[in-house]
């Protein structure tokens, strides 16, 4: 069914983390919103039941120390513009419901493999009870030098006193430090929680392990990319990947083939690859206003370009195929 339910809002709520205890005291308010089918055949979807059920389901496998009375998820989604679903019934190749661009590039440079790896390790390897999910990393190169900023929120019943807080910490770097010289033996520099202040015991300790269970709000489209990144020097587009229908939203489609293109490009040996794909409204999702590949090679790969880049509109569905299947990272 068509939906478009991207635009989602995050509330901080308001906890008192306490060594070895902690509890939330005002809860996390999510809205959903957007619009999507509400009736099918004369029948009635519950679009609002379902979406509450999908968004606690995801919360619970991926934040294990957010309690459920920690969140309250309010549905505020609408039924979906006629002409959109109209464009969306249309039988064979669908027909793009938005006229808007994607955008992706390939292969990750250094640095931006280390942010993307080492947030990946901390939080999906769980290599640490005591560390939240809540993990941002920041990367810079200076020349020949890397820094990595990285904020992670202990989480507070894990941890006993200030001492132990700095234990964790230094077991926490010692961590990364031997998980990225498996990666690259650049000169890298880590930094862990910048803002902590031992001398004031102030420290980021979340009852949670999410910094938006005291205050820090969040709307959809300031965070990753479809490649897990936020690259500020490189193509990227203002679309949010997530929450958008994966049968005829460019917004998402055009976002995550623009990424297999530039991989697939960059796998026969150009260095860097820059794809650019724009849409029409109402025009099939196959035949693109324009596909724009940028290449650095010092090979010709001009017709391997095109093969590859025919190759994927010629079998855009699998984009699909892959959202359904979860096999798209979408941020």
């Amino acid at each position: 069914m068509h939906h478009n339910t991207d635009q989602v809002e995050l509330v901080g709520g308001e906890a008192n983390p306490v060594y070895s205890t902690g509890e939330v005291i005002k809860p996390i308010y999510i809205l959903l919103s957007g619009r999507a089918t509400t009736y099918a055949g004369g029948e009635k979807i519950p679009v609002h039941r379902i979406a509450i059920r999908a968004a606690k389901n995801y919360l619970k496998e991926n934040f294990p120390n957010l309690g459920e009375d920690d969140v309250i998820i309010d549905s505020r989604i609408g039924q979906g513009s006629s002409d959109l679903e109209h464009v969306f019934r249309q039988s064979g190749i669908p027909k793009s419901n938005d006229t808007s661009f994607g955008c992706g590039f390939a292969p990750f440079s250094t640095t931006e493999k280390l942010v993307s790896e080492i947030e990946k390790y901390i939080t999906q390897k769980k290599i640490m009870k005591e560390v939240g999910e809540d993990v941002k990393v920041m990367g810079l190169r200076n020349k020949d030098k890397i820094t990595i900023t990285i904020a992670a929120p202990l989480v507070s019943r894990y941890v006993s006193d200030l001492d132990n807080y700095k234990n964790i910490m230094n077991e926490l770097k010692i961590k990364i430090d031997d998980f990225i010289a498996k990666l690259t033996d650049h000169d890298v520099e880590i930094h862990l929680n910048t803002g902590d202040d031992y001398e004031n015991e102030s420290v980021y300790l979340t009852v949670t392990g999410t910094s938006a269970e005291q205050g820090d709000d969040g709307s959809v489209g300031r965070g990753n990319r479809a490649n897990g990144l936020i690259t500020p020097f490189r193509p990227m587009s203002m679309e949010a990947t997530a929450g958008k229908n994966p049968i005829n939203h460019v917004g998402k489609i055009y976002n995550l083939l623009s990424k297999e293109i530039a991989k697939d490009i960059a796998d026969a040996g150009a260095e860097q690859v820059y794809v650019r794909l724009m849409s029409q409204i109402g025009k099939p999702i196959d035949y693109p206003l324009i596909a724009s590949v940028q290449m650095v090679s010092d090979k010709n790969l001009e017709g391997k370009a095109r093969e590859i880049t025919d190759y994927w509109f010629e079998n855009i569905t699998e984009i699909t195929k892959m959202c359904v299947e979860g096999r798209a990272q979408t941020f």
